[in-house]
């Protein structure tokens, strides 16, 4: 098992719990600031993306509800 949980919120952000780290696309670390719980938007509308704040409250919809992905693709 990982020592990583994401879980997916309803109506909100996706709460990441453990041992991780984000990176942008070029590479750069996000500085945590010692955190081992983060919050990322999934909404598009926090003014601190990629981190949620709280801005879904305006009317984001999304019930998480877990379910299995097709097979993966072989190439």
């Amino acid at each position: 098992m990982s020592d990583t949980k994401i879980t997916v919120n309803n109506h909100g952000p996706l709460l990441i719990q453990g041992s991780f780290e984000i990176v942008d696309k070029a590479g750069g670390v996000y500085d945590l600031a010692g955190r081992d719980t983060i919050s990322l938007c999934r909404c598009g509308l926090s003014k601190n993306k990629p981190f949620c704040d709280g801005s879904h409250r305006e009317g984001f919809q999304h019930e998480a509800t877990a379910f299995a992905l097709p097979p993966k693709k072989q190439a």
